[in-house]
Order: structure tokens, then sequence, then C-alpha cells
């Protein structure tokens, strides 16, 4: 052999490595046995469905975030309840807007009391402030859940997705220390292509979890942001209720 071919064989074997066949993950999902695919599957299942929650979840908030922003805007620039009240009623999305409804509604409630029993009644009046406030406590607590909504499943996706992996992994490897028993032949060759398609279970728990977490994450912080807005707006609310119609 002369020196130009011992130079070229290592070159030509690694251009036939780089030239080789890719994972076929239709032919790994086949061959991981009925527990493998399961793992899989569940782990795509849970994938698509954290997905979707993302996106609705993004829209969701990023939604309320705009409203609540141009409902404040007009709260804060218009003298008169009712005209804030419809535009609550046309902002449907902002938590502080559904927030100040429930307020409202309350408030005219009592106010309606307040007309029939006198003016002055100290027990209406105490009363009434407490309503109100009840009221705001319930709109609020209420918006927070529906916010919270699905969130909890990127929690669960987060947390559970890796160890369902593992377990994949897990199984498979057993598998594959088993059929090499079962052959007799313990070479590279031999090992390497079970043992790999084994860890394609924890690439997809990873793959379901690291999304779902960095969402929930997200999402949660954007949630206690809203319900921060809607308890100082709620007492700001009742100073203007306590200042304008009980005094």
């Amino acid at each position: 052999m002369t020196f130009a071919e011992i130079v070229a064989a290592p070159m030509a074997g690694s251009s036939l490595a780089a030239g080789g066949e890719g994972l076929d993950y239709l032919e790994i999902a086949r061959n991981s046995g009925p527990v493998g695919m399961a793992v899989l599957g569940l782990l795509v299942a849970a994938s698509a469905v954290s997905w979707a929650i993302i996106a609705k979840k993004y829209l969701q908030i990023r939604r309320a975030q705009d409203q609540s922003v141009r409902f404040l805007e007009t709260f804060w620039q218009s003298k008169r309840l009712d005209a804030i009240y419809e535009a609550a009623d046309r902002l449907g999305s902002s938590p502080i807007g559904q927030v100040f409804r429930a307020g409202y509604v309350e408030l005219s409630k009592v106010t309606a009391q307040k007309k029939e029993n006198g003016e002055g009644h100290a027990e209406v009046e105490l009363g009434g402030i407490e309503n109100v406030e009840r009221a705001l406590k319930r709109a609020a607590a209420s918006e927070v859940t529906n916010l919270e909504a699905q969130v909890p499943f990127l929690g669960t996706t987060a947390s559970a997705a890796p160890f369902v992996g593992l377990f994949g992994t897990v199984w498979g490897i057993m598998r594959a220390f088993h059929d090499i028993y079962r052959m007799g032949n313990a070479n590279l060759a031999t090992v390497a292509r079970p043992i790999s398609e084994a860890l394609i279970a924890t690439a997809v728990g990873l793959f379901a979890a690291i999304p779902a977490v960095v969402a929930y994450n997200y999402f949660v912080s954007k949630i206690r942001v809203l319900d921060s807005e809607m308890t100082n707006f709620s007492n700001d609310f009742l100073n203007i209720v306590r200042r304008h119609f009980f005094s």
C-alpha cells in the first residue's frame, strides 16, 4: 500500500460514515416494543397538548393584558360609572374590567337599597361596602381561576415527562441487553443500535418537558401580575365608592 492509499483510506471511511443513513424514528418506534411505543405515544401526545395550551394561553393572557390597559385608561379618564361599565362590557377579555362590572352591579343594588331605607343609615352603609368588597373579591378569584385554567397541565408535563422518558429508556435498555444475551454477541455494533433506540425516549421526554416548564413559569408570572393589578384596582375602586357614595 502506497502512502497516498494510507492517507486516503481514513478519508474514505469518514465520508462513508457521513453519507450513512440517519435515524429512522418510525422504525425506532416500531422496534421499541409495546411498552416503548406506549411511552413514546404518551410523550408525543403530552407535547402536542402542551403546545396547544401554550398557544391558547399566550393569546388569552396577551389579550387580557392589552384590554386591561385600555380599560384602566378609560376608568381613570371617565367620570361616569355607567360609561365605564359599557367600556368594560366591550373589553370582555379584561379581568380588571370584569372585576369592575361585578363591583358596579353590587354597588347599584346597594345604592338602590340605601335609597329605600333612607340616607345615613349606618347599617346599610357598612353592609353595602362589605357587599361591594365581597363582589370584587369573588370576581377577582373567578378571573384568576379562568386565567389559570389548563396551566397546571404544563406543570405536570414539565415534572413528569422526563421521568416517563427515563422509564422508556430503562425499559428499552433492559430489552436491548436481553436481546444481546439471547444472541450471545456483545460487540459494539450489536450494543450501539438498541441502546441508541432506548435513549430516544429520554430525548422525547425532554422535548416535551422543556417547553412546558418555560411556558408554565411564564404564565404563572403573568397571572400573578394580573392578580396584583386586580387587587390594586379593587382597593382603588373601594376608596372611590367610600368617598362618593358612603361619605
